[in-house]
């Protein structure tokens, strides 16, 4: 028998690995696998699965080491939580109260931020295709700044802030060309990517938004990707927009504001999880002498270990010609959509002690979807999974249930947040019926024309 709770260098890490680098989580001999002070089979017991896992008391101590670890050196850093990550009110509730603004990338979050109660003062809007409405929306809310990624939208927004009487307090996002070395389908500061203005661009456009109506050019916004474990392409990313701030200043404008970004990247599998201090060091390196005030926009580093989703083992199906056996889940790319996406690697941890400790096996982990891209893992070495053991799939608070979708006609999971030794459910999971509760049939196909 296999010990699953050893350590063997060069293999994927074993449950003894996966637990000791998350401290919210905990086996016991008797409850299982218990996150904070919760045993989950208890929340499975109640709900069922697939159900979402959010932990309040994991998202403050996040938060906290990320605030403190800015303050210790010596930096007055603003923290806008990037709500595309998980944009739950309850979630946004919890951040909010520690003092987090937020960062939104459409109207949609932009509400769904100030319903949780972060005011409009404290939110600012990203994205590369605001729409005209969703400008007017934050116009009116007063937000603390639009992130303008191109010299269309720059125009756009002038029209739409002279219509509506206000003044829009804005950043140029720029594109620096620098590799952040993150799966292609996460890194937004390369010249081919879509975001952002081209770096020897900014400063002649900075100069023409101050001659704009309805425009007041605030300072400079960088995003460089997602999942970013190395502090160099942050400083490389940071002394440009430090350069370019100089040959700004160097034109009689004024740069107020600095917006960092985010991507600090977790530790899913192997990756080394971006610390808070080396990205507080890179940001005072670079950026600490220049007078302006600092901001920063995470979201999967707060918000991603503090997820779990418990999903329960359909059947196991017999792998033929000396293939692994298929375990099938209840949970599917449907809800958790990271692995068929990204080929995203996510740890799976058993809840029941004893099928923790049960011999390990090479398997396949797949939903019931169909679609062959529906799938959590190929070749994993997991402990044997019988019909009926339920498991949880670990890392999921960030671009988890906010990427949730009903195809194939499943419904949304539960939710639930977990607060120390207490839990409540925060979404209710979704009825079969509400499915098609929008759906209109026209009345020609009910009652066609010459019908009776």
């Amino acid at each position: 028998m296999a010990d699953t709770f050893s350590t063997h260098a060069g293999q994927d890490p074993t449950l003894r690995d996966l637990l000791a680098a998350r401290p919210a989580l905990s086996m016991h001999a008797i409850d299982g696998l218990v996150f904070e002070d919760v045993p989950l089979n208890a929340i499975a017991d109640a709900l069922g699965t697939p159900t979402w896992v959010m932990g309040a008391r994991t998202l403050r101590g996040r938060y906290a080491r990320l605030s403190g670890a800015m303050r210790d050196a010596g930096l007055d850093v603003a923290i806008h939580f990037a709500v595309k990550a998980n944009d739950h009110l309850a979630v946004l509730k919890v951040l909010g109260a520690q003092g987090a603004g937020a960062d939104v990338v459409s109207g949609g979050e932009l509400c769904r931020a100030m319903a949780a109660g972060i005011p409009a003062r404290d939110i600012v809007f990203s994205g590369v295709g605001k729409t005209r409405t969703e400008m007017e929306l934050a116009l009116r809310h007063d937000i603390a700044r639009i992130n303008v990624e191109s010299a269309e939208e720059l125009e756009l927004l002038s029209a739409a802030a002279v219509a509506c009487g206000r003044t829009a307090r804005i950043a140029l996002r720029i594109n620096p060309d620098v590799d952040a070395g993150t799966h292609a389908k996460i890194t937004t500061g390369l010249a081919g990517n879509k975001f952002g203005i081209p770096y020897d661009r900014a400063a002649d456009l900075y100069a023409h938004a101050a001659t704009l109506p309805g425009i007041h050019p605030a300072g400079l916004a960088v995003h460089i990707g997602s999942q970013i474990e190395r502090m160099q392409p942050y400083r490389q990313a940071y002394a440009r927009v430090a350069e370019l701030v100089r040959v700004i200043r160097a034109r009689d404008l004024t740069v107020e504001v600095i917006d960092c970004g985010g991507g600090l990247g977790i530790s899913y599998r192997h990756e080394t999880e971006g610390a808070p201090e080396a990205l507080a060091n890179a940001i005072r390196l670079e950026l600490g002498d220049l007078g302006t005030r600092l901001e920063i926009e995470p979201g999967r580093w707060l918000a991603g270990p503090a997820g779990l989703l418990l999903s329960t083992v359909i059947l196991r199906k017999r792998g033929y010609d000396g293939m692994p056996p298929f375990i099938v889940l209840d949970a599917a790319m449907n809800d958790l959509a990271r692995p068929s996406l990204y080929d995203a690697w996510h740890g799976i941890i058993p809840l029941s002690p004893r099928d923790a400790v049960a011999p390990t096996e090479q398997v396949h982990v797949v939903g019931p979807v169909c679609e062959s891209g529906d799938t959590f893992g190929h070749d994993r070495t997991l402990p044997h999974l019988r019909d009926g053991s339920r498991v949880a799939i670990l890392d999921t608070g960030a671009y988890g249930m906010v990427m949730s979708s009903t195809y194939n006609a499943r419904p949304m999971a539960a939710q639930v947040m977990v607060d120390g030794s207490r839990w409540d459910v925060i979404r209710a999971r979704q009825k079969i019926e509400s499915l098609w509760e929008g759906d209109i049939v026209p009345d020609t196909l009910t009652h066609p024309a010459g019908g009776k």
